[in-house]
This record gives structure tokens, sequence and C-alpha cells, in this order.
């Protein structure tokens, strides 16, 4: 398979590493947060990011009778789909200061969960904002990929589809 049909075919060649292999990454990829309940997202593999980072468009932080700290968010997890709705809960694990790529600050959440991508799972922490005038719906910060995956800039999908998703 040559490098064109990798980038335009989900299912490549690349896309089942055995456990623990490297897992090679395009510039933009499918994966899955079964944790919290998103079967399929379109990220944007981000080395420029350190931490990674998801689209909510409602986040509502809460702190449980026994002290910990939670946050209830909604996610769009389709871009240009208003309509698919996934309501996510997580322990909140910190709270930064993050630096977008225009200078701007903002203080953000920050969750842990699992990623499924590759055929493979691992936790990674993210921070929660609103990606509404943005392409994807998600990043994937090099934090997160450290150790696991190499990424080839000038390819798409090179992943596939995580399998709870393959079916949609």
């Amino acid at each position: 398979m040559n490098q064109a049909e990798a980038q335009q075919s989900p299912t490549s060649e690349l896309s089942a590493p055995a456990d623990n292999a490297v897992i090679n990454l395009g510039w933009r990829e499918w994966l899955a947060l079964p944790e919290l309940g998103i079967d399929l997202v379109k990220a944007k593999v981000d080395t420029g990011a350190r931490t990674s980072c998801l689209h909510t468009f409602r986040t509502e932080p809460y702190t449980t009778e026994d002290g910990e700290r939670r946050v209830k968010f909604w996610v769009h997890p389709e871009q240009n789909n208003l309509h698919k709705v996934v309501e996510c809960d997580a322990a909140v694990v910190d709270e930064r200061t993050v630096t977008d790529s225009g200078g701007h600050k903002e203080d953000r959440l920050v969750i842990k969960t699992l990623v499924q991508l590759g055929g493979q799972q691992w936790p990674i922490e993210m921070t929660l904002t609103n990606r509404d005038t943005m392409r994807f719906r998600m990043l994937l910060g090099r934090t997160a990929m450290a150790g696991r995956c190499l990424v080839m800039p000038g390819a798409s999908y090179l992943a596939g589809k995580p399998r709870a998703a393959e079916a949609l």
C-alpha cells in the first residue's frame, strides 16, 4: 500500500498494531473516549499542544458530598451536528491556565479518561473548552502520545476507526 492509499483508507495496514506497539498516526485521526460514552470523534493530532483538549459547549463543575471535585459537561462529538449530544461526567484532576495558539490565556478544568486509538487504549489528561469555532472537536496533545505514537504529518487516519465505531 502506498502512502496516498494509507492516507485515504481508514483500515490501512498500519491501523491494527500489536499490543503496546508504536501507533502510526496522521495529522488527523478517529478515536474514542469510552469512559465518556463518546464512540467516535475526529481529533487533530497536535504535537505543538502539551495537553489534549476536548470541545464542550456546557460545563457544570460540582463537589460531591465526600468532597470530590467533578464536572458534568456536554459534547457535540460530530462537527456541524448540533443534534447529537453526549452528556459526560468525570472527576476533575486539576485546573490549569492554558495559552492557546493565539496567545490567549484561559483557566480550564482537567479530567483524566481513557482514549481508544489504533487498537489500544490508555489514560490521558485533557482540558475542557469550547471549540465551536475550530475544525476539530478534539486535539490530541503530545503528552498523550509520548512513547506510544509516531506522527506522520503528511498522512491522515492511519490508525483506523475505533472498533466500537466501525459499524457507524
